[in-house]
């Protein structure tokens, strides 16, 4: 690594449901600094998809992003001139973000529907374990086991 690493911020718990993951999603959903906006989307999501499959928003949610979560990933490493992709297994912060990143973009990729909407859709299918979200985790996993050879690289 080069230069020195960034400190861990404590991220403040959203006020509806005290949790720095809605926190996290509300954030990462914020467009120009329009907080209220990112929360009344979110919550709106999260409520409606709640709702859809009969559950406890914040046990949606937790289930959700669980199953989006990713175990392991490849990182390039240069050995002797060559760059090899490296299988290393994710940190649990790590875990989350990723996870939070790809639901997030994804759902703003789409186009034709409100993003709450939209946003409620990919969680739903994060939930069901369907959807572009998983099928990104099940690439970075077949990535991690089909370099599994290069795994005495990682240091």
């Amino acid at each position: 690594m080069r230069g020195k690493q960034a400190k861990k911020r404590k991220l403040e718990p959203d006020l509806k449901y005290k949790s720095p993951l809605v926190s996290r999603i509300i954030n990462s959903v914020m467009l120009h600094g329009k907080k209220d906006l990112a929360k009344r989307i979110v919550y709106t999501a999260i409520e409606d998809a709640a709702a859809k499959v009969k559950m406890d928003p914040m046990d949606f949610l937790n289930s959700a992003i669980n199953n989006v979560k990713p175990e392991m990933e490849v990182k390039a490493r240069r050995v002797g001139g060559a760059n090899y992709q490296v299988p290393i297994p994710v940190n649990p912060i790590r875990q989350e973000t990723l996870a939070v990143r790809w639901i997030v973009n994804i759902a703003r990729s789409k186009s034709g529907s409100p993003m709450s909407q939209r946003l409620t859709r990919e969680l739903l299918d994060a939930y069901k374990k369907e959807g572009d979200a998983i099928k990104k985790k099940e690439d970075m996993h077949r990535m991690a086991e089909a370099n599994k050879a290069f795994a005495h690289f990682r240091w």
